[in-house]
């Protein structure tokens, strides 16, 4: 029998046995202390909270845009579907006949057109471009800055290369402005300024309401028969999107023909404004190219990924390797290794994996086609780049 008073009784499974009171060695102290500390957790779930966590969140680093792209169809709905208009041509079909093939009045004269773009160095897909719509605009509009959207200090590319574009010299009102260059500020608002400068060339290059106006990248090319057939037919809508094919890097890997972005506008003064987003719900059909990423040289891949608006797209050091833009202009892959733009599975799915290439060199700009030895590097099989 226990004697009489105070009785305690602590339980004890040997792990924890030294720590308190019992004289032990430092280094068995210290171990045990550990052993006791670590009593009650399951070691090997411990473990895969060492090793797994890490990985997880180095995969959400490396992959996390992925899946946000993929999950899209569940977090965003499609936008409206456009109102398509069929789009016929034949070079042998008289203007009077194809406005009525449209649904519209041949003209008298034609309207004047006015091609107006904000330009940053795309030389040669601007030289291939002014030379498609030449027959058919009447004064080109070109602002350039010393400055990219991303607040990067550049060179006035066209005004140090004018000389190859001598035969717009008579029909130019070109235009420079200054960077604004703040520091963290969201490139979409220098875009913005730059646009709104542009609104201001286009007065003073004297645009006139019931003009026609193209909005447009310079990448966004609008064949000369379009433009050719809306400047002569009468009763046409007064903003229409036009849809055009979307190639990247060159005419070798045809994506789809989902660009939309080129509109064209008869101008009314007080109401027009140069932008490039959705402004109506017209669209008409194949109505030219849309080169996107379209570089003689990698140095200017490189420098268009860190110049332009989604300028976030890069977010890792290696993707402006040389080597690797290289690599992924000759398999057609995509260079901010992202998912395709879609919002359904289906077309998620349908272009995973890199652009297949395509052979045909028919309906191309006929500027690039007459000029194949300046130009072959935009033509299919020709993926390699010079350094720049």
């Amino acid at each position: 029998m226990p004697e009489a008073g105070h009785y305690g009784y602590k339980k004890t499974d040997g792990i924890c046995d030294g720590v308190c009171g019992e004289p032990v060695s430092k280094a068995a102290l210290t171990m045990s202390r550990l052993k006791c500390a670590l009593r009650g957790f399951d070691l090997r779930a411990l473990m895969v909270l060492l090793i797994g966590v890490p990985i997880l969140i180095l995969m959400i680093y490396a992959h996390g845009q992925k899946v946000t792209y993929f999950l899209r169809p569940i977090w965003e709905s499609p936008p409206k579907p456009f109102k398509t208009i069929p789009h016929y041509y034949h070079e042998n079909v008289t203007m009077e006949n194809l406005c009525k093939l449209h649904g519209w009045k041949v003209r008298d004269i034609p309207r004047r057109v006015f091609d107006a773009v904000l330009f940053s160095n795309e030389l040669d897909i601007l030289e291939i471009r002014w030379n498609e719509l030449s027959p058919y605009v009447s004064e080109f509009v070109l602002l350039e800055s010393n400055s990219t959207f991303t607040g990067i200090k550049k060179p006035l590319h066209f005004k140090e290369n004018e000389h190859r574009f001598g035969f717009v010299k008579s029909r130019l009102s070109y235009g420079s402005i200054g960077g604004r260059f703040v520091k963290g500020e969201n490139p979409f608002v220098e875009e913005s300024y730059q646009r709104v400068a542009l609104d201001q060339l286009l007065k003073l290059a004297r645009i006139e309401d019931d003009d026609l106006l193209i909005m447009s990248d310079v990448d966004e090319i609008p064949s000369g028969h379009t433009i050719d057939l809306l400047r002569w037919c009468d009763d046409i809508p007064d903003i229409l999107h036009l849809q055009l094919r979307n190639y990247l890097y060159s005419f070798e890997f045809f994506l789809d023909d989902k660009s939309w972005r080129a509109s064209i506008h008869k101008y009314k003064s007080g109401k027009t404004r140069y932008a490039h987003f959705r402004q109506t719900d017209e669209l008409l059909a194949d109505s030219g190219w849309h080169c996107s990423f379209c570089f003689r040289y990698i140095s200017d891949f490189a420098f268009k990924m860190q110049a332009y608006s989604h300028v976030d797209r890069i977010r890792f050091k290696y993707f402006l390797n040389p080597e690797r833009i290289q690599d992924v202009i000759c398999r057609g892959a995509d260079l901010f290794d992202m998912l395709p733009e879609e919002y359904t599975f289906q077309e998620i799915i349908a272009k995973l994996g890199p652009i297949p290439s395509t052979y045909s060199g028919v309906h191309l700009p006929s500027y690039l086609l007459k000029n194949v030895e300046r130009f072959r590097y935009l033509l299919p099989g020709n993926c390699r780049r010079e350094s720049g």
